[in-house]
């Protein structure tokens, strides 16, 4: 009750303290990028060899340039579509895999050795099975997907075992597990671990669609553009779409985030509410 009262007394200290945290963590990663900057053009005199490691300020002209060129928009638009089709499959298929992994412990075991698999081949193996098995442009999804649905059934399996045995015996009490229980039951309850792994499968998604792309020489996409650019031996380009892709993962691993922040703001919900034992 202390804490809720002063909360209540205090909103500008807290208010405050929030923008400024946010402000160092900014910093920090602005900081990082420029220490990001600084390794390349130490690699480049070290190496003494500025075509594959250019100058920064060649990386930062060919990142503008093509910012500015309709071409980028169109290649950032068709490795969106691929990210967006791997992680809709990976969710839908990670998630009914890891909660019947996390509410049976024979599935767990049933299903460990091809998890296992997955984890552990390299990409460059199942990329080139499945360039056999199917069409060049079913692969960035297929391949993808596979790699990115362990992320996310694990997270739902150790969600859904971690949730308490009591809240399980309600629902019992009243019915068995179908599709509503799922809906208004588990899903709220393993949220936080859905949206950790949503941030890591971002990341491991683009990066496997960029290589899947690259390696089948998918038409306007960023994998393709990366290839042209190695071929061409612009390489301050390759490093300018990596720009591209680190911005990419960045907003999209973002949104999740963004979206609870701004169901709380809507819900007038700006501090967290207090517990029942300190409203007591």
């Amino acid at each position: 009750m202390i804490c809720a009262s002063l909360a209540e007394s205090c909103p500008l200290t807290i208010s405050t303290m929030k923008p400024s945290k946010a402000f160092r963590d900014t910093i920090t990663f602005c900081s990082g990028i420029i220490l990001l900057g600084c390794l390349i053009q130490a690699a480049g005199w070290m190496r003494d060899d500025r075509l594959v490691f250019p100058d920064v300020v060649e990386i930062l002209r060919a990142f503008f340039h093509l910012l500015g060129e309709r071409q980028t928009y169109l290649k950032i638009g068709v490795t969106l579509r691929h990210l967006v089709e791997v992680m809709a499959v990976s969710a839908l298929a990670g998630i009914a895999i890891g909660l019947a992994e996390g509410l049976s412990s024979t599935v767990r075991t049933l299903l460990k050795p091809a998890m296992i698999l997955l984890r552990s081949i390299p990409m460059i193996v199942m990329v080139v099975i499945i360039m056999v098995l199917t069409r060049y442009d079913r692969v960035p999804l297929i391949a993808s997907s596979l790699f990115v649905i362990p992320i996310i059934s694990e997270a739902s399996a150790e969600g859904c075992r971690s949730i308490e045995p009591e809240l399980i015996d309600v629902y019992r009490l009243n019915s068995g597990f179908n599709l509503q229980v799922l809906i208004h039951v588990h899903l709220p309850l393993i949220a936080g671990y859905l949206r950790q792994a949503y941030a890591n499968a971002v990341g491991m998604g683009l990066k496997l669609v960029v290589t899947t792309e690259y390696l089948v020489q998918t038409k306007n996409s960023l994998g393709k553009a990366v290839y042209s650019s190695s071929y061409f031996n612009e390489y301050q380009e390759i490093y300018a779409y990596a720009l591209i892709m680190i911005a990419l993962v960045l907003l999209v691993g973002a949104l999740p985030f963004l979206c609870a922040g701004l169901k709380r703001l809507l819900s007038g919900s700006v501090l967290p509410p207090a517990d029942s034992e300190s409203g007591r």
